[in-house]
Protein backbone atom coordinates (compact mmCIF):
# COMPACT_ATOMS: atom_id res chain seq x y z
CA UNK A 1 0.00 0.00 0.00
CA UNK A 2 1.29 3.18 -0.84
CA UNK A 3 0.12 6.48 1.15
CA UNK A 4 0.05 9.89 -0.16
CA UNK A 5 -1.88 12.05 1.90
CA UNK A 6 -2.23 14.75 -0.21
CA UNK A 7 -5.13 16.92 -2.46
CA UNK A 8 -5.74 15.25 -5.89
CA UNK A 9 -7.86 16.25 -8.80
CA UNK A 10 -10.95 14.86 -8.78
CA UNK A 11 -11.00 12.25 -11.08
CA UNK A 12 -7.98 10.34 -9.27
CA UNK A 13 -9.69 8.20 -7.24
CA UNK A 14 -12.10 7.10 -10.06
CA UNK A 15 -8.55 6.52 -12.42
CA UNK A 16 -7.10 4.70 -9.73
CA UNK A 17 -10.06 2.17 -9.19
CA UNK A 18 -10.15 1.51 -13.21
CA UNK A 19 -6.89 0.51 -12.68
CA UNK A 20 -7.44 -2.50 -10.70
CA UNK A 21 -6.82 -0.81 -7.20
CA UNK A 22 -8.60 0.70 -3.85
CA UNK A 23 -8.19 4.47 -3.46
CA UNK A 24 -9.15 5.16 0.43
CA UNK A 25 -9.68 9.15 0.39
CA UNK A 26 -11.91 11.94 2.59
CA UNK A 27 -13.95 14.97 1.39
CA UNK A 28 -12.35 17.63 2.91
CA UNK A 29 -13.64 20.49 5.03
CA UNK A 30 -13.75 23.80 3.75
CA UNK A 31 -10.83 24.75 6.12
CA UNK A 32 -8.40 21.89 5.53
CA UNK A 33 -9.54 22.27 1.77
CA UNK A 34 -7.69 25.63 1.86
CA UNK A 35 -4.83 24.50 3.86
CA UNK A 36 -4.32 21.45 0.99
CA UNK A 37 -4.61 23.84 -1.63
CA UNK A 38 -1.89 25.67 -0.07
CA UNK A 39 0.15 23.06 0.69
CA UNK A 40 -0.54 21.64 -3.37
CA UNK A 41 0.71 24.61 -4.54
CA UNK A 42 3.56 24.35 -3.17
CA UNK A 43 4.00 21.06 -4.23
CA UNK A 44 2.97 21.97 -8.09
CA UNK A 45 5.49 24.48 -8.15
CA UNK A 46 8.30 22.97 -6.56
CA UNK A 47 7.73 20.35 -9.85
CA UNK A 48 7.84 23.17 -12.14
CA UNK A 49 10.96 24.04 -10.62
CA UNK A 50 12.53 20.91 -11.36
CA UNK A 51 10.76 20.83 -14.77
CA UNK A 52 10.20 23.84 -16.43
CA UNK A 53 7.57 22.02 -18.92
CA UNK A 54 3.67 23.52 -19.74
CA UNK A 55 2.57 20.60 -17.86
CA UNK A 56 3.60 21.94 -14.75
CA UNK A 57 2.57 25.41 -15.70
CA UNK A 58 -0.81 23.86 -15.90
CA UNK A 59 -0.67 22.63 -12.47
CA UNK A 60 0.38 25.71 -10.92
CA UNK A 61 -2.58 27.30 -12.68
CA UNK A 62 -5.36 24.91 -11.93
CA UNK A 63 -4.26 25.22 -8.54
CA UNK A 64 -4.76 28.79 -8.42
CA UNK A 65 -7.78 28.76 -10.05
CA UNK A 66 -8.96 26.32 -7.21
CA UNK A 67 -7.70 28.34 -4.41
CA UNK A 68 -9.33 31.42 -5.86
CA UNK A 69 -12.59 29.86 -6.28
CA UNK A 70 -12.38 28.22 -2.31
CA UNK A 71 -12.27 31.68 -1.46
CA UNK A 72 -15.06 32.99 -2.97
CA UNK A 73 -13.42 34.49 -6.17
CA UNK A 74 -14.52 33.86 -9.40
CA UNK A 75 -11.87 33.60 -12.22
CA UNK A 76 -13.06 36.78 -13.63
CA UNK A 77 -12.25 38.32 -10.74
CA UNK A 78 -8.82 37.17 -10.91
CA UNK A 79 -8.09 38.39 -14.19
CA UNK A 80 -9.93 41.75 -13.58
CA UNK A 81 -7.29 42.21 -10.55
CA UNK A 82 -4.33 40.65 -13.41
CA UNK A 83 -5.57 43.20 -15.76
CA UNK A 84 -5.53 46.29 -12.93
CA UNK A 85 -2.11 45.85 -11.65
CA UNK A 86 -0.41 45.34 -15.02
CA UNK A 87 -2.07 48.43 -16.02
CA UNK A 88 -0.68 50.60 -12.93
CA UNK A 89 2.27 48.45 -12.33
CA UNK A 90 3.34 46.74 -15.16
CA UNK A 91 3.75 43.10 -15.98
CA UNK A 92 7.44 41.47 -15.99
CA UNK A 93 8.34 41.36 -19.96
CA UNK A 94 11.04 43.80 -20.11
CA UNK A 95 12.93 41.64 -17.59
CA UNK A 96 13.55 44.26 -15.38
CA UNK A 97 16.07 43.06 -12.17
CA UNK A 98 15.48 45.95 -9.57
CA UNK A 99 19.24 45.92 -7.54
CA UNK A 100 18.78 48.77 -5.23
CA UNK A 101 17.28 52.06 -4.48
CA UNK A 102 19.05 55.19 -3.27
Amino acid sequence: MKVYHKLVRDKIPEIIENDGHKAKYQILSKEDYLLALDKKLLEEVEEYQADKSLEEIADVLEVLYAICNARGYTIEELEIKRKGKNAERGNFDQRIFLESVE
